[in-house]
């Protein structure tokens, strides 16, 4: 019964992982939203000076619902975690944690150069964390898990970083042409990946079916 306990407390689930991240996530989106310029006046008119704030907000809220999409699905294909998974899930949230500043600051200084490049360095940042968290992982469930399986090539997340690390030095020159290559990588991830979901989901089937025992 104790060696029983032992093993089940050596294998956490991922649940309260998950839960916190999804509250960090919400609370960042909020802070988003309470920092939004009110417009001085009553007409559509109004709403002209706020409209870089608006748009970078837009930006960000794609890239934080994107992450967090990503990142359930992820953990929905998780079978446990780990202390160094729990750290590299932190590493994420620090990243992330930097949206609200970097989108403000952005936004409130209509494009510019160096908040430009800053925002990149963020997303950046983030999606290497991503890339962290999704390789411990792997390396803790074997290269025969589902998220391995479901992971496969990883074109998008590989390619993700060079556009990331293209957009930064862009910001120097042209800033909206950065702010086009940022706006495109959220595009690319908002276009539905259901590798996770199929994979799941034939997994599941896999084990349900008697001919396959």
């Amino acid at each position: 019964m104790c060696q029983a306990r032992i093993r089940y407390g050596d294998q956490m689930t991922t649940g309260r992982m998950e839960a916190f991240s999804d509250g960090v996530i919400a609370i960042l989106i909020t802070v988003m939203v309470l920092e939004l310029p009110i417009p001085h006046g009553t007409t559509w008119a109004a709403l002209r000076p706020a409209a870089p704030v608006l748009l970078t907000y837009l930006m960000s809220f794609a890239y934080l619902g994107i992450y967090w999409n990503n990142h359930h699905h992820m953990l929905q294909a998780t079978a446990r975690v780990n202390g160094l998974i729990l750290w590299a899930n932190l590493h994420l949230l620090f990243w992330l944690s930097l949206v609200p500043f970097t989108t403000e600051w952005l936004g409130e200084n209509h494009f510019a150069a160096t908040p430009a490049a800053a925002y990149g360095m963020v997303l950046l940042a983030a999606a290497l964390a991503f890339y962290g968290l999704q390789t411990v992982i792997i390396r803790d469930q074997g290269s025969r898990s589902v998220v391995a399986a479901a992971v496969g090539r990883d074109v998008k997340g590989k390619l993700s970083p060079l556009l990331y690390v293209a957009g930064i030095g862009l910001s120097f020159a042209s800033r909206w042409a950065a702010v086009a290559v940022y706006a495109s990588v959220a595009v690319m991830w908002i276009i539905p990946d259901r590798r996770l979901e199929r994979t799941i989901t034939s997994t599941a089937a896999s084990s349900q079916d008697p001919a396959r025992e």
